[in-house]
């Protein structure tokens, strides 16, 4: 049996997806942030070092970053999710997969950073302007390349739509920027339409904290 530890509000909501997606049984381990702090809980080490989620317990390993849960899960329990090797699309699958926690997620999270600062009146002049000039040069980047796609790579759904689908809607609600990327948000609206995607936000709301 897999063990997901799953920290609300997280990239754990990808593995989650994912899971439900393939119809994979699975335990599911529910933390949840500091409602002060909004930082994840200190029991959190007790399952990885690090103190992050996701963590997944599976055949004795302890496994840590989304992108590899992502890529195990595939590998083994769900080939289909990804096009093969040999495949040419093999290598446009490989680079969303790693864009998701790097190009993408670099400027996302700078930029919650920056508000948080900016609340509490610091400003930062130099890393603002670079985060919004990154900001503003990925995702008009992930917006041209979605102009008439569905899905990222090879016309259906694969591993990259559950990494950077997650980033992408929290572009769209979290940061209320729906109205600067129409693509992405047609893009983000076909994936939450999913049958998996809305059993595992309905698990995340079952689960939060009272």
């Amino acid at each position: 049996m897999l063990t997901l530890h799953h920290l609300d509000q997280s990239r754990s909501f990808r593995i989650l997806w994912l899971l439900e997606h393939i119809q994979q049984p699975y335990q599911l381990e529910r933390y949840y942030r500091d409602a002060q702090t909004h930082l994840a809980p200190a029991s959190l080490k007790n399952i990885h070092p690090l103190g992050k989620s996701p963590v997944l317990e599976w055949d004795g390993k302890v496994i840590a970053e989304s992108g590899a849960i992502v890529e195990l899960l595939i590998q083994k329990l769900a080939p289909s999710l990804a096009p093969t090797m040999d495949d040419p699309a093999y290598v446009d699958y490989l680079q969303w997969i790693h864009f998701s926690e790097s190009s993408a997620m670099v400027p996302y999270l700078l930029k919650v950073f920056n508000a948080i600062e900016l609340q509490q009146g610091t400003q930062l002049a130099f890393l603002e302007q670079y985060t919004q000039a990154e900001f503003d040069k990925v995702f008009g980047f992930i917006e041209t390349h979605l102009l008439d796609k569905d899905f990222l790579v090879a016309d259906r759904l694969t591993g990259a739509d559950f990494m950077l689908g997650f980033v992408l809607n929290g572009l769209l609600y979290n940061m209320q920027q729906a109205e600067h990327y129409p693509n992405i948000k047609r893009y983000v609206d076909g994936l939450s339409a999913l049958p998996s995607w809305q059993a595992a936000v309905e698990i995340e709301q079952q689960g939060v904290a009272g």
